[in-house]
């Protein structure tokens, strides 16, 4: 069997196990059940997310143009606290900021690699959490707009964690910690006009990803320089396929590259 299609983020679905599905246009990938068994991928060519050209990809799937042009590539997606829609100021597109940015957010505690603080559209949990390989996540605030959200995780990150280190997620070196205590710790740093939002009696989530073996010293797979790859599929942790090799490779950061993939 053989499929070909335009990488893009992994959807997902939080069962008693993660399950995994990729979009390849005409064909939908349950991931999961390809799990054991030895894939071959293939580098084609390139297809920006946006104009859908084949055009090398920049960033996020975007070609170079893009990039620097469409409204879902503008600064206050990395960076919340520089949102302006709640101002009625315009980066690039205000009618697509103002339908974004201005619905309920989630300031959050993630646990992959180590406690870390993000934010997430409200609509985004709990796929922000699979897609960065949280075994577990609470949430501390909900807030009106992503700007609140952003003030809060700045705040935030100047006592806990904002990355999170991709090689001790996917070897699942697991620290043993207590979000709900950590959301208490960090009560006191929220600021004054987010403390309001602040989530009482919360409890964790836990998440279970489908892994048969985690990569003793994860190398991460360049497709594009390798041109094809061939090995066998143990696990899918975060936005990455795990094979047996200790090769990773992250679906997310490849947004955009046409590949050909097929059972061997």
């Amino acid at each position: 069997m053989q499929y070909q299609g335009v990488l893009k983020k992994m959807v997902t679905e939080n069962l008693d196990t993660v399950q995994y599905y990729l979009d390849m246009k005409s064909d939908f990938l349950n991931i999961n059940q390809l799990i054991g068994k030895q894939i071959e991928m293939s580098f084609v060519t390139y297809e920006c997310l946006n104009c859908h050209l084949e055009k090398q990809i920049y960033r996020q799937g975007f070609c170079k143009s893009c990039f620097f042009e469409t409204p879902n590539a503008g600064d206050w997606i990395m960076r919340p606290e520089l949102s302006k829609a709640h101002l009625g100021i315009e980066d690039r597109d205000l009618a697509y900021e103002q339908k974004v940015q201005l619905q309920p957010h989630i300031v959050y505690l993630a646990n992959s690699s180590n406690v870390k603080v993000g934010v997430t559209r409200k609509q985004q949990v709990p796929t922000r959490w699979i897609d960065q390989g949280a075994h577990e996540a609470i949430e501390i605030v909900e807030v009106p707009n992503r700007y609140l959200a952003g003030i809060t995780e700045v705040a935030l990150k100047e006592h806990v964690a904002d990355k999170t280190n991709w090689r001790k997620m996917l070897k699942n070196d697991i620290e043993d910690e207590s979000l709900v205590s950590w959301q208490e710790k960090l009560r006191a740093f929220i600021p004054d006009e987010v403390q309001e939002y602040f989530i009482e009696n919360n409890k964790e989530t836990t998440i279970n990803f489908p892994v048969e073996k985690y990569p003793e010293k994860p190398k991460s797979l360049n497709i594009v320089k390798e041109e094809s790859y061939t090995g066998k599929l143990v696990g899918v942790k975060g936005q990455y396929l795990i094979f047996d090799d200790n090769t990773v490779f992250n679906v997310r950061a490849n947004e955009g590259l046409v590949v050909k993939i097929s059972l061997v």
